[in-house]
């Protein structure tokens, strides 16, 4: 059986290494310096942002494959980061209030030697119940909501905020691992054949 490539994780999410870690994958992580300001679209937003992501930490390889990944959280399709401070956590999670959104996560996966790529977007949907002040600042307090995107995370506090999701859960929690598991077959294979 043939040694699996070396790969790097161009992330430096804590999530993210403890999905790749559950799938069984060994890699390095390399935490890419990209400018993140872009524009359009969440669900193209996402996948480019992984694109350049990928390509950034690429110029320091030339083995292995590269996964970089973006996610973003969106209410009727405008894009909804990380809260500045504890006042926009507040407002961030009042406007996910008793409704439902969507979580889209972009994925890169680089060939580090010849560069060519593979890059999908997922989507999920979630449904908040609707809370109550209380339970908005309770939340906050515990701190969770502040380096997230859309200030929540389903496998936190926040768990008890959630109605229903459909989709990839891994993919709400910043990375679809059943996707990437289809392209890092589908791309391992055609890379062998080269």
């Amino acid at each position: 059986m043939s040694r699996k490539p070396r790969l790097i994780l161009a992330s430096k999410s804590p999530r993210r290494s403890d999905l790749l870690t559950k799938m069984g994958f060994s890699f390095t992580v390399h935490a890419p310096d990209v400018d993140e300001n872009i524009s359009g679209a969440p669900s193209d937003m996402v996948r480019l942002l992984a694109e350049r992501k990928a390509r950034a930490v690429s110029d320091f390889y030339d083995e292995g494959y590269i996964v970089a990944a973006d996610t973003l959280v969106a209410l009727s399709n405008q894009a909804l980061g990380k809260p500045e401070d504890e006042a926009d956590a507040y407002r961030i999670l009042s406007s996910l209030s008793g409704k439902n959104h969507q979580v889209y996560t972009g994925v890169c996966l680089m060939n580090a030697k010849t560069k060519a790529s593979v890059s999908k977007t997922v989507r999920s949907d979630v449904y908040f119940k609707t809370l109550t002040p209380d339970e908005i600042k309770a939340y906050i307090e515990t701190k969770e909501p502040m380096d997230k995107a859309g200030a929540y995370a389903i496998q936190g506090g926040a768990a008890t905020f959630i109605e229903k999701y459909e989709g990839s859960y891994d993919n709400i929690v910043g990375f679809p691992t059943e996707e990437f598991r289809r392209m890092y077959d589908q791309f391992a294979s055609l890379s062998t054949e080269e």
